[in-house]
């Protein structure tokens, strides 16, 4: 699995904290900034990666924001890019599980440092159930192909 990384200045934290789990779980990834604690537009930074995932190029991607919020918001605005905004462990789990998401989005200042590396570790060692959730994922495939 490869992995893209990347935050705005709101998740310059927690971006450490997810490069040091992934490299703890010997997950190869990118990580592309920010590192900067003066304000920057998310959408530069999410936009990029999302783009890396949905070509193929990366197989996920995990951003981090303030609140997750923009960058979920950008993340999606790219066919193919099922952006999950998580920060609970059951959500974690049940978004790879039902929506096989392929990116993350997380919020600093909405959790911390050990709670977004477990919800991290789940998500990237969460498996896809298929079954009726294809189903789900097909039709929002569809819509994306006439509408995108």
């Amino acid at each position: 699995m490869k992995v893209a990384l990347a935050s705005d200045h709101g998740g310059v934290n927690i971006r450490k904290e997810i490069a040091n789990l992934l490299d703890e779980l010997g997950i190869e990834y990118v990580d592309f900034g920010c590192d900067c604690s003066t304000s920057v537009d998310y959408p530069d930074y999410a936009l990029p990666v999302a783009e890396k995932v949905a070509s193929g190029e990366f197989d996920r991607g995990i951003l981090i924001c303030g609140t997750g919020i923009g960058m979920s918001i950008s993340a999606n605005k790219v066919k193919g890019i099922r952006c999950a905004l998580v920060h609970d462990t059951f959500s974690a789990k049940a978004t790879r599980a039902h929506n096989d998401s392929n990116m993350l989005a997380m919020g600093e200042r909405v959790i911390g440092p050990g709670l977004a590396r477990d919800i991290a570790q789940l998500w990237l060692t969460g498996e896809y159930e298929g079954g009726r959730h294809a189903t789900r994922i097909g039709k929002i495939t569809e819509y994306e192909n006439k509408h995108l």
